[in-house]
């Protein structure tokens, strides 16, 4: 792993050494004015749009209300819909074309909620809006909002300006389960595309290249089948899958002293059983296995499947598995990232004024979290860590940016220091300092995407990048078969249970300025602490 990244190092340095000739090549100005000025237009609807996305509170592969609401939009803004691709219910692309020729670039980002984290936003106290439902403790109710703002502002410089290319925006489906995006590359999704933008809620401002530091894995779902028997009364005719399941696990955790310091892995028992005087006749568990390349995630996947057999012949049990999601290593792209962060730097920071600091600071004092002012300037643009990779979370962005040249921009719709998939990331996700990061954000996509639809050269780069030092490290080489398919079947139960209680929470701008006014918080709700 440490070679890996040595030549990814070396390659980016070459890289760097050789030069692009396009760091000052962009849009002209403009153009980038008036996209900028379309998305403060546009404002009011960026609101509209985050508080909407964030009321529906939809987990991954549920997310159906969220893709009949969005495609409404950009159908009406004159966007080409297509639904369920990939074979996914809830996936979608909205298309655009303006003249003939020009590039193909792809604007995206990631919708679903997590299972058990409804909040009320704009309070820091834990106050559930439906208990036990899901929320945005992610904060992926602003990215497709911010992508359908960017969108809507090319769309508009494109046909003023007679700019020609196609804009393709797709959403991150289940991306929590890391259960879409390996799918939607194996099918096909992103052929013909030159470059894709995507973007994910921070509460920071920047983008970087090459390798991240963190994580890919594989989501597998290990099945175990055993024979019933009276728990009391006759065990011994029984033959226990929840033992396989069990002794699994037990293996997995001593075997974990053994594993490279970059992975990371874990479990839940997702059947055990019925009730205690029945033997156990099926049992499933349900592993992440992650690690920093191709190989690592391959070798704790090959690894995990032996256990499980191993665990299946000591229990007398059979075992079956599912692949359920896929995420490769990421890696973005160089030429694309300065291009970007020259457009963030010139954006800058949202106009933080006192409500949102001190509502910032009630968020972090209520929580016991540390103290910290919503930030003024932007963040870093970030190279490849030279640090040895001690791994982390996960994003299966991954596999599109082995498909075509990506990056991602993080924009600065959050409170810094809130706890990632937990209630204290949702509680500012629909109130002005989520409203005000997603329009800084979409002129910086906006900008971006002008750049490279009237700089060919910008494309060309990033293409040669990708060739030259991406795929000089590594080749694409998934876990995921044809044989896999989506697992759409993944949160139904929990949304058809709660979606009717969920509806009374949807909010209405009809009716309602903001879903703070329609909930009846004030901002920024300090004294209410």
């Amino acid at each position: 792993m440490r070679n890996i990244r040595r030549v990814a190092l070396g390659a980016v340095a070459t890289w760097a050494m050789a030069g692009t000739g396009i760091a000052h090549a962009e849009a002209p100005a403009a153009y980038k004015q008036e996209a900028t000025a379309s998305v403060d237009g546009n404002a009011k609807l960026v609101q509209v749009m985050v508080d909407s996305v964030f009321s529906f509170a939809e987990p991954g592969f549920q997310e159906f209300q969220t893709m009949d609401y969005l495609t409404g939009i950009l159908e009406e803004n004159g966007f080409t819909i297509e639904k369920g691709v990939a074979g996914i219910p809830t996936a979608w692309t909205a298309t655009f074309t303006h003249g003939s020729g020009g590039p193909k670039i792809a604007l995206g980002s990631d919708v679903d909620g997590l299972l058990g984290l409804s909040q009320k936003p704009g309070t820091g106290e834990i106050t559930p809006l439906v208990p036990g439902a899901p929320g945005h403790g992610e904060g992926h109710n602003s990215g497709m909002p911010l992508m359908v703002a960017a969108a809507l502002a090319t769309k508009e410089v494109m046909e003023k300006n007679n700019v020609s290319g196609t804009l393709m925006l797709w959403p991150g489906v289940a991306e929590e389960l890391l259960a879409t995006k390996a799918f939607f590359v194996r099918d096909g999704m992103f052929e013909g595309v030159d470059a894709c933008i995507f973007t994910h809620v921070s509460s920071d401002f920047s983008t970087g290249y090459g390798p991240s530091t963190s994580n890919g894995m594989v989501s597998v779902e290990y099945t175990f089948k055993g024979k019933t028997s009276h728990g009391a009364g006759a065990p011994w005719a029984g033959r226990s899958a929840l033992d396989g399941a069990e002794l699994m696990n037990i293996g997995w955790n001593f075997r974990r002293e053994h594993l490279p310091l970059t992975q990371r892995s874990h479990y839940v028992i997702t059947n055990g059983g019925g009730q205690p005087n029945i033997v156990p006749g099926d049992a499933s568990v349900w592993y992440y296995f992650r690690d920093y390349t191709f190989a690592g995630i391959r070798s704790l996947y090959d690894i995990g499947n032996t256990m499980s057999e191993a665990a299946a012949q000591m229990s007398g049990t059979t075992v079956t598995r599912r692949t359920l999601g896929y995420a490769a290593p990421q890696w973005g792209n160089q030429p694309l990232a300065e291009a970007a962060y020259a457009n963030i730097q010139a954006v800058g920071m949202p106009q933080w004024d006192a409500d949102d600091q001190a509502f910032a600071r009630m968020l972090q004092e209520t929580n016991g979290l540390t103290v910290a002012p919503l930030k003024a300037e932007v963040g870093e643009l970030t190279g490849p860590s030279t640090e040895r990779p001690t791994g982390g979370g996960s994003d299966d962005i991954g596999d599109i940016m082995w498909a075509v040249p990506t990056i991602t921009i993080r924009f600065p719709s959050n409170v810094p220091n809130m706890i990632g998939h937990n209630v204290t990331a949702a509680m500012a996700m629909a109130t002005p300092v989520a409203h005000k990061g997603v329009v800084a954000g979409a002129k910086a996509v906006a900008l971006t995407t002008l750049d490279l639809l009237t700089t060919p050269a910008l494309v060309t780069a990033a293409q040669r990048y990708q060739q030259d030092v991406q795929f000089a490290s590594e080749q694409y080489a998934p876990v995921l078969t044809p044989e896999d398919t989506p697992a759409i079947h993944l949160n139904t139960e929990i949304m058809n249970r709660l979606r009717p209680q969920l509806q009374e929470f949807y909010y209405d701008p009809a009716k309602h300025d903001s879903y703070l006014e329609q909930l009846g918080v004030d901002y920024p709700n300090v004294a209410a602490q």
